[in-house]
């Protein structure tokens, strides 16, 4: 079953009851991207290490690296 087929059977089951239906699929998911990073950055935080730029750190690092190997 699909996730189309279980929110269109949920919300069917909700109307029966007289009860809200379900959020449709989907709506959430900003919210779920916004809590993990988040989280992720307060693991960092926790952990010592810096909480922004960490990609740019480390692809800077690499950079800087190869730069010195090349010459």
């Amino acid at each position: 079953m699909s996730i189309t087929q279980q929110y269109l059977l949920d919300t069917y089951r909700a109307q029966q009851l007289g009860r809200s239906g379900p959020p449709a699929p989907g709506v959430h998911d900003w919210q779920v991207v916004r809590e993990w990073r988040d989280r992720r950055q307060f693991r960092a935080v926790i952990a010592e290490r810096p909480a922004h730029g960490r990609l740019r750190q480390a692809l800077g690092r690499w950079l800087h690296l190869r730069r010195r190997a090349t010459s």
